[in-house]
């Protein structure tokens, strides 16, 4: 596991002032020492709302961290979700990409509320280790896959970004937005409305006056706040909410500018379909009682995945919520290594 600390020319300047130097860790497996004339595919690992790098090694207890899972996957033997003894997968490089924001998380897009994180991770990031490493640099050798906000990432990239990336996985990845964010909206007006007289300005100031998450509304007075600063920021960076804060109620056009966003909708565009049509493999999971209603969304991508005339997606909703699904990642990168190689 190389571990570089990788300088972004495009987030110099980005609103929040957020760090410009990145940890950037690449993962080799084993053939990559072994067959120095080689050259490999790569696979974009990026992570969920409020992930940051160095919490790929964060462990729950009787279980592998995901380095772990993934070095096990390429050795060979008991990787998750493959059986004992498994072959190892085709040897791919994995290449962990910090896209962390002071609000939490930057849906790995472009946005003046945020920065450009999009175009950090789909050019500045993949042309460096293009050029540092020996890879198939073409979008048929390439894949990105994460879950939740990564998954989200994963399935953006894919339609917007198909000459980069030529397969996606998503775990769970945010998706039909009127289920997945617009039954935050009443709990968040309730909130505000109760412990902040209405105002985002006097949370934010309460939160990081006091451990981040020590009060139970916190999780999704952040989780608001960012998407807004993610997909309705005016481009002179003021951040736009898609409903009023003091009852809730949708403002029909913020609204749409957060469905643009959605990748369900945007699978359904021209421009979609054609990405679609090109990629090489698609997976998409999720848990039966995902919190957020992700196993919903996860349903209505694969649906749009099949009317463009896509490959058929690997589809599998299994018994969890949305926490704890790590052992799913190997499936994934699995699937997608076997792709692309």
């Amino acid at each position: 596991l190389d571990e570089h600390v990788f300088e972004s020319s495009v987030l110099h300047g980005n609103p929040l002032g957020d760090p410009v130097a990145r940890p950037l860790w690449v993962y080799l497996p084993p053939a990559y020492d072994r067959q120095p004339d080689r050259r490999f595919p790569v696979i974009y690992l990026i992570q969920g709302m409020t992930g940051q790098l160095d919490m790929w090694r964060n462990r729950s207890a009787f279980r592998r961290n995901v380095p772990e899972l993934i070095d096990e996957l390429f050795a060979g033997g008991a990787a998750a979700g493959t059986g004992d003894g498994a072959d190892p997968a085709p040897p791919t490089l994995i290449v962990f990409v910090d896209c962390w924001t002071s609000y939490g998380g930057s849906q790995f897009i472009d946005s003046p509320g945020t920065g450009r994180y999009g175009t950090y991770l789909a050019d500045e990031v993949v042309d460096w280790v293009d050029a540092t490493y020996r890879t198939l640099a073409e979008p048929a050798h390439r894949g990105i896959a994460g879950k939740s906000s990564g998954g989200y990432g994963a399935m953006i990239n894919g339609l917007l970004r198909p000459d980069r990336f030529g397969a996606l996985a998503t775990h769970a990845g945010d998706a039909l937005f009127e289920t997945c964010y617009q039954a935050e909206f009443a709990h968040v007006a309730r909130a505000l409305r109760d412990g902040y007289d209405g105002s985002y300005q006097r949370w934010w100031a309460d939160f990081r006056s006091r451990p981040a998450f020590s009060k139970g509304a916190d999780d999704i007075l952040i989780d608001s706040y960012a998407m807004a600063a993610c997909y309705s920021a005016d481009p002179d960076g003021t951040i736009r909410l898609p409903f009023d804060p003091s009852t809730g109620e949708l403002i029909p056009e913020i609204w749409a500018r957060w469905l643009a966003w959605d990748p369900v909708r945007v699978a359904r565009t021209e421009r979609g379909i054609a990405a679609l049509r090109s990629l090489r493999a698609i997976y998409i999971d999720a848990g039966t009682h995902d919190e957020y209603f992700l196993d919903l969304g996860a349903e209505a991508f694969r649906h749009a995945c099949l009317a463009a005339g896509a490959v058929t997606p690997f589809f599998e909703l299994f018994d969890a919520g949305h926490g704890s699904i790590e052992y799913r990642y190997p499936i994934a990168l699995r699937y997608l290594a076997e792709r692309l190689a």
